[in-house]
């Protein structure tokens, strides 16, 4: 007589209960997005690598891979296992689409409460958008960006 072998778990979560272990970090590839950048044909490169080290001057837990054919920074640290088509772990992913400015699309930009004008929209997700066209804007906004990445990570830690 031979066991039926159990049914294979569907989804990570389950599967990381089955084996006994939790899938809490995440590791950063800035390999990755080193390659990215050097490859990218768009007249904002420049300000694309600036808002990168801004971005991951913010905060030693942000991370940084290539998402969505973009660079995207999520926290790195200890998170109970979830389904991953939730991006709780996704703070900020760059957009290329428009010429004339870069695009930061905030998965839960609504948590950063921002008063100062850099985050627009209302989207019920929970995304916000900022965008910036120049090394300029950056300075401007950047006291408003690092506390909308630091609004984020407060709820993620």
């Amino acid at each position: 007589m031979t066991r039926a072998r159990p049914a294979a778990p569907r989804t990570r979560k389950a599967a990381s209960a089955a084996k006994g272990t939790d899938l809490t970090t995440r590791a950063s590839d800035p390999a990755a997005v080193d390659a990215y950048l050097r490859k990218l044909k768009h007249p904002l490169a420049s300000l694309a690598a600036a808002v990168r080290a801004a971005i991951l001057a913010a905060d030693p837990r942000i991370g940084e891979e290539i998402k969505w054919n973009a660079p995207a920074f999520f926290y790195t640290g200890p998170m109970a296992p979830f389904d991953p088509k939730e991006y709780r772990r996704h703070l900020v992913v760059l957009n290329f689409y428009r010429q004339d400015g870069l695009r930061l699309v905030f998965w839960h930009g609504d948590r950063a409460n921002d008063r100062t004008g850099f985050l627009a929209g209302d989207y019920a997700d929970g995304r916000r958008i900022a965008t910036l066209a120049s090394a300029a804007e950056l300075r401007t906004h950047r006291k408003a960006l690092v506390a909308a990445l630091k609004a984020q990570l407060r709820h993620l830690a």
